[in-house]
């Protein structure tokens, strides 16, 4: 597996995966409809953002996150990220490897910490992951999150310095 920045003919790799995970309405807070064209505007976001991509000797994507400033001005000495990993590529360590490279690529960029605004609760595995990674949860926003089996549960807010 390779990581690297995302070119422009990596969308239609990246979108077979996002479109089926934003549609599930499991783990991200966009809408489950969201189509591709808003979808490419809200992923392959414009610099000082940075997106990459984990992909295979094949070159198929596996996974994709994306790299921001959490806020302008004062506060964009934090970053933000986003992941995404193909279900068909999980249990590959694909999560773990993008999420290693984004906090590295955060380090020499400059930025001092990375927050994470909204991470659904009951995504075991995210919050494992991102723990393991070094993160703690630093605010709870009680039934945040309309889960499509579960219901209102909790959104985390996680964060670590770099």
């Amino acid at each position: 597996m390779e990581i690297r920045d995302a070119a422009p003919d990596d969308w239609p790799g990246i979108w077979a995966f996002l479109r089926e995970i934003v549609a599930a309405g499991e783990t991200y807070t966009w809408p489950r409809d969201v189509d591709e064209e808003q979808a490419r505007r809200l992923w392959l976001v414009p610099p000082p953002g940075r997106v990459v991509v984990a992909v295979d000797t094949d070159g198929t994507v596996l996974g994709s996150g994306k790299l921001v400033p959490n806020e302008a001005g004062p506060g964009d000495h934090v970053a933000n990220a986003s992941f995404m990993v193909d279900p068909a590529a999980g249990r590959r360590g694909v999560g773990r490897a993008l999420g290693a490279y984004v906090l590295d690529l955060a380090r020499a960029q400059g930025y001092r910490a990375m927050q994470f605004n909204a991470v659904v609760a009951t995504n075991t595995r995210a919050v494992a992951l991102w723990r393991s990674l070094g993160f703690d949860v630093v605010g709870r926003v009680p039934d945040g999150f309309r889960h499509p089996t579960e219901g209102y549960v909790d959104l985390l807010v996680m964060h670590r310095f770099l």
